[in-house]
């Protein structure tokens, strides 16, 4: 009897356990990237009445007599399953979608968390709602990340002035009719150019067809155009109308196994106009200018200036930014360029469930965890990122009510083997009377 009190008093303790476990879970329903837990039972050491013996001879064997001591909680295994997406539109909100998750810092140590939502503190940190930092890896001044080198505080250098660009490239797209004459209105174009202080220089491009002239030094060619750049800035009126550079063209008419159309001259069309000199000393690079997109073919004149990638830019200042999958944050300037400011770390484990709760939805490294492999997101296993999106938790009501039934059930069962046994005693304390 003695042995039935003490084995329902260890069902009593472990469905409390249960209890406990189901209500927490119930209790982070709605808690960003909370992961449910589990209860797992085992049975306690069994006292053998009698051994059991083996067959001999014409004698059967026997199975030994065992009556079991009660339960205990073998475990408490934290389901690491996707939760549920739950959009906000903020920035700084981040999801991961597969396994991996977000490196913080308190102090001197580092935790591990899946609740995404971040914000800036004073200084631009992106941190946890506890005040953890998150961490990464800061781009250099050219917005190259090195995801090898050592992770560090992420910050949004709110703020931030990008240096002005000077242009360097430029190009010229698309058709010359073949049919135009030197008559013919010109083809205009204006592309803006940059010098080394940021200050914008808008270029009109004017690209006039020549009249053939075999008899002048140098000959002018059949096919020919003569395109002109012209600055025609009026914020400074030294600037107007100064002339920058002037380059000739020529089209093949289809002889030496050339197609027709085609740009011949300046050879490898390329065109280097020099940099300016006198009133433009805040501009001091050449501009090379790519020629070999433009044709002389059928049809209307549609050609027309661009600038190439990198190709200049004005000061820009830092106002906003966005995530990519693999975690990359781009900085959005005001001068329309975007760069790298930095990328978000991602870690995983080997074995997630010997992970720690360190409180505030973090998560310690433990010794049965494996150690940390810090990486980028979508690499070694590690899942993508989301921004303007939360992972919600992975708590399931509809199971955590059931087993909230199952729970007390199971301690109402084990207090009525208590009841029977007390009232057994009971009666044998009695017998004596």
């Amino acid at each position: 009897m003695l042995r039935s009190m003490f084995s329902a008093i260890s069902g009593l303790r472990a469905h409390q356990t249960k209890l406990d476990v189901a209500g927490n879970n119930i209790a982070n329903v709605n808690t960003v990237g909370f992961k449910a837990s589990q209860t797992v039972f085992e049975d306690t050491l069994s006292q053998v009445l009698r051994n059991g013996s083996a067959p001999n001879g014409d004698v059967a064997g026997t199975n030994p007599a065992q009556v079991g001591l009660g339960v205990k909680v073998a475990g408490i295994t934290t389901n690491f399953g996707q939760g549920s997406t739950q959009n906000t539109g903020r920035a700084s909100d981040f999801m991961i979608s597969g396994d991996g998750f977000f490196v913080t810092k308190v102090g001197n140590e580092q935790l591990y968390t899946r609740a995404g939502s971040f914000d800036t503190d004073g200084v631009g940190n992106l941190v946890t709602p506890d005040g953890a930092k998150l961490q990464g890896w800061m781009a250099n001044a050219l917005g190259v990340v090195d995801p090898n080198g050592p992770i560090q505080d992420l910050r949004i250098p709110t703020g931030q002035v990008l240096a002005p660009v000077a242009t360097t490239g430029a190009a010229l797209a698309g058709n010359l009719s073949a049919g135009a004459t030197s008559a013919d209105t010109a083809v205009t174009s204006q592309i803006n150019m940059y010098d080394d202080l940021g200050n914008a220089h808008p270029v009109s491009v004017t690209m006039t067809k020549r009249a053939a002239d075999p008899m002048a030094t140098p000959p002018v060619p059949d096919n020919s155009w003569r395109v002109t750049f012209t600055d025609t800035s009026t914020a400074t009126a030294t600037y107007a109308g100064t002339p920058l550079g002037t380059t000739d063209l020529e089209f093949s008419d289809g002889s030496g196994g050339i197609p027709a159309g085609t740009l011949i001259d300046p050879p490898g069309g390329e065109f280097l106009m020099p940099a300016p000199t006198g009133t433009f000393a805040a501009w001091t690079k050449p501009v090379t200018v790519d020629l070999s997109a433009l044709t002389q073919f059928g049809g209307k004149s549609d050609a027309a200036a661009k600038t190439t990638a990198q190709s200049g830019s004005a000061m820009g200042v830092l106002e906003g930014y966005s995530l990519a999958n693999d975690g990359t944050i781009v900085g959005i300037y005001s001068n329309g360029l975007r760069q790298n400011i930095g990328q978000l770390a991602l870690a995983t484990f080997t074995n997630p469930g010997g992970l720690e709760k360190a409180g505030n939805s973090s998560f310690r490294a433990g010794d049965n965890s494996g150690n940390p492999l810090v990486g980028q997101a979508g690499t070694g296993g590690r899942g993508s990122l989301s921004a303007g999106a939360l992972e919600m938790s992975n708590v399931d009501l509809a199971e955590e009510f059931t087993g909230l039934i199952v729970a007390q059930r199971g301690f109402q069962a084990n207090s009525r083997v208590i009841t029977t046994s007390d009232e057994i005693l009971q009666d044998l304390v009695q017998l004596k009377r």
